[in-house]
């Protein structure tokens, strides 16, 4: 029986915000099944609660972040959710005093070390996956993102940004869960900009988090990172990890093959919405045993119980 996981203890982090640049304070606790994802702004009086839902997606140019009814914000989610995905958790609650996640070190690898460190716990409910049944595509000029049906999860993502420390990387990449590790493979790729952009945004309030400890930053010719990349594909990777915390604000792990190229967060929750208005296009699914489900999620139980 494949089950929903949430935390065993309550685990807490202090960051710095990316965009605002203050220091913010983080508390995940464990949830009930059937919670979901819940965002808490315990900033403010009375705390806002912001379920992980594609329909509140905002600032999908810098991030995915999410919006409440009333203005309320809390940015910066995607890395959190892809390791959230990564792990397979279902149910959990993150307290932050601020209006953004704590970047860390720009990538999921710190998230991860978190949760781990306050353990996983499985539940009596069943994980419940949502299978693509047919192709769904966005296109924008010539940047293109697609879901197809595929027994497990796998994504592809090819970049294109014509910029010499970038182009002597690869650029495409194609990960697939089911011979793969998001731990090993995927989770410590950083979020990546360029040092022209890093002044401008500054300059205009924002990323005033930013810096070599958080980001890959280079120049007009190079990595101004003194340590170098982390992967040899670390720029595409950081797409899929990306990608993998974006689909995953629809609240429930993906069966399915993700394709991209050159898209983004605005793409990523535009397919996303693609798929869920079309009821003929998926469906919830849940395995009473753990030999009927595909490789992917299988390969994901071991990985967790290995560690």
């Amino acid at each position: 029986m494949i089950r929903q996981r949430t935390l065993k203890t309550t685990v807490k982090a202090t960051g710095v915000g990316l965009h605002g640049g203050r220091k913010v304070q983080m508390v995940m606790r464990p949830a009930a099944p059937d919670t979901g994802i819940v965002f808490h702004r315990v900033d403010l009086d009375p705390p806002v609660s912001l379920p992980a839902d594609p329909y509140a997606v905002c600032d999908t140019r810098m991030c995915s972040g999410l919006q409440a009814g009333d203005g309320i914000k809390v940015g910066t989610v995607e890395h959190l959710m892809s390791a959230l995905a990564g792990l397979g958790i279902d149910n959990i609650h993150v307290d932050v005093d601020a209006p953004e996640i704590p970047i860390l070190d720009g990538s999921s690898g710190p998230f991860v070390f978190l949760l781990r460190s306050a353990g996983l716990e499985e539940q009596k409910a069943l994980k419940k996956f949502l299978r693509v049944l047919k192709p769904v595509e966005v296109q924008d000029g010539d940047k293109w993102v697609r879901l197809e049906p595929y027994d497990g999860f796998k994504l592809s993502f090819s970049i294109v940004f014509n910029h010499p420390a970038i182009d002597s990387t690869a650029t495409s990449v194609v990960i697939d869960f089911a011979d793969q590790s998001y731990e090993r493979d995927v989770a410590r790729a950083r979020t990546f900009g360029f040092m022209q952009d890093v002044e401008f945004m500054q300059a205009n309030g924002l990323a005033l988090g930013g810096s070599l400890g958080n980001a890959i930053v280079m120049d007009e010719y190079r990595v101004l990172n003194v340590e170098g990349l982390r992967y040899a594909d670390e720029f595409v990777k950081h797409k899929v990890l990306d990608a993998i915390g974006d689909l995953y604000l629809c609240g429930h792990p993906l069966l399915a093959a993700y394709s991209a190229h050159k898209g983004g967060h605005a793409m990523n929750n535009q397919v996303l919405r693609a798929l869920l208005e079309d009821e003929t296009a998926f469906e919830l699914v849940s395995f009473d045993v753990g030999a009927t489900a595909p490789a992917s999620v299988r390969n994901q139980l071991e990985l967790a119980v290995a560690a």
